[in-house]
């Protein structure tokens, strides 16, 4: 591994902003076909929730070579 490797996202901000989205794409997808419009507009809301908390978390440090990260 070289020293320009970004570590392609290994980090806790990335991990729990990719998560948040899965998890709001998976609930978006299921209440689109329990047509429940009301609740796939809520899940797109929870996409922007994961998208705030991933910047949040990067920004306190968790990001990919963050200060609270590990070095690998």
């Amino acid at each position: 591994m070289s020293n320009t490797d970004p570590g392609h996202g290994n980090s806790v901000a990335s991990w729990t902003t990719v998560i948040i989205i899965m998890v709001a794409t998976l609930l978006g997808t299921w209440f689109f076909w329990e047509n429940q419009p009301t609740m796939v507009w809520a899940s797109g809301g929870l996409v922007v929730v994961g998208l705030v908390a991933g910047a949040v978390l990067k920004a306190a440090g968790y990001g990919v070579g963050g200060s609270k990260t590990k070095g690998h």
